[in-house]
């Protein structure tokens, strides 16, 4: 089951999320009752005048640099001079000029300057928080579209588990299981004779293949491994024998194969995946999956067993598959599920009504939540 959190903090997501809108709304109100080009002409120069104060007032003030001063000053003149006639609040930018070009500045005279500056400031604001506010809905609603995908998985679990509480725990399951079962032994023991007596390199090859099918799912060999047995003599042993190879002395592996240190290099590398190398990624997990899945899933079976396995073994793939035609095969299922994944508080929450409440609070959280994000604006 997933671990997803429950419903309770959707209201107050729904909150945070119609707050940010109308916070967002009213900055640009406030925006477009002003001519929005203006504002970004005197943003900008606000800014640049801002950065000049960052770069020379702890040197420009009292006692500092007179070198720095007289720069700051000419800097302050350039300023000016480079304004455009018709920018709004130009002359509070003039008054700070004014401010500035004296003998000698202090702290006083640069909290004068922003003082003088406050219309500028104001206006440069009202972008700033149209920006804020902004940002803040955009990821308040990057946030509840994330929680209703969450909600979805959650309502999906808890449905499942629903299912599996209204199973027949007394269904027999052994109509699926002894099939299953039957053809797990016998793909994993002829997995391992394939592994035990034919090549290295025929079982590597084979291996290869199964890329082609998506639900069988080995592990596939190093390149290097593979590039080794397909071109070297050693190739044609079995896997045992490499790995028994692998492990004897450089004086004893002389006697059996010409490059021993080339063996002992590339098996060595690959020891630990040649070991695991088990029939497992053949095999059909228990409780079994869904039966369109199963069906699939058999289907590359049988065309991969049949690639190394005995032909008993692939008619048990067959008879696997044939499971999935099978009118109770949800049923029988389902109730394999249960029986296998139901602890003791699920099966009490259950019995209480626990959980089936539980999933009407989180459909209904889900519904309201989407409903909000459908009629605010994205």
């Amino acid at each position: 089951m997933s671990d997803s959190a429950g419903p309770d903090d959707v209201a107050d997501l729904i909150a945070d999320l119609e707050s940010a809108h109308r916070a967002a709304e009213n900055a640009q109100a406030r925006v477009d009752e002003r001519v929005e080009g203006d504002l970004e002409a005197v943003a900008r120069q606000y800014d640049r005048l801002q950065a000049l104060f960052d770069d020379y007032e702890a040197e420009a003030t009292g006692d500092g640099d007179f070198r720095v001063f007289i720069e700051f000053q000419e800097e302050m003149e350039k300023f000016v001079d480079s304004l455009p006639e018709d920018l709004p609040h130009r002359e509070c930018f003039e008054e700070v000029d004014d401010i500035m070009q004296q003998r000698r500045l202090t702290e006083s005279d640069f909290e004068r300057a922003r003082e003088a500056l406050s219309p500028a400031a104001d206006d440069a604001a009202l972008l700033e928080e149209r920006e804020a506010t902004q940002n803040r809905y955009e990821e308040l609603r990057t946030r509840a579209e994330r929680r209703v995908r969450e909600l979805d998985e959650r309502i999906t679990d808890l449905e499942d588990l629903v299912a599996m509480g209204e199973a027949d725990l007394d269904a027999p399951v052994e109509r699926l299981r002894e099939p299953i079962d039957a053809y797990n032994d016998a793909v994993e023991t002829a997995f391992r004779e394939f592994k035990r007596e034919e090549s290295a390199r025929d079982v590597l090859g084979f291996v290869e293949t199964t890329a082609s099918f998506p639900l069988v799912e080995f592990r596939q060999p190093p390149s290097k491994l593979t590039e080794y047995v397909e071109h070297n003599p050693p190739g044609t042993e079995p896997i045992p024998t490499l790995l028994e190879y692998a492990d004897y002395s450089n004086s004893k592996l002389d006697h059996y194969v010409d490059d021993g240190a080339a063996l002992k290099t590339t098996i060595g590398a690959s020891q630990t995946y040649l070991r695991r190398l088990d029939g497992d990624p053949l095999t059909v997990s228990w409780p079994p999956p869904a039966a369109e899945e199963l069906r699939f899933l058999a289907r590359e079976l049988i065309q991969v067993t049949g690639r190394f396995a005995p032909e008993d073994v692939v008619a048990k793939a067959r008879t696997v598959r044939a499971l999935t035609d099978r009118d109770d095969y949800d049923r029988l299922r389902t109730s394999a599920q249960a029986r296998e994944q139901l602890d003791d508080d699920e099966r009490e929450r259950l019995q209480s009504g626990a959980v089936q409440a539980d999933l009407e609070a989180t459909r209904e959280a889900r519904g309201k939540l989407a409903t909000t994000l459908e009629e605010l604006p994205g």
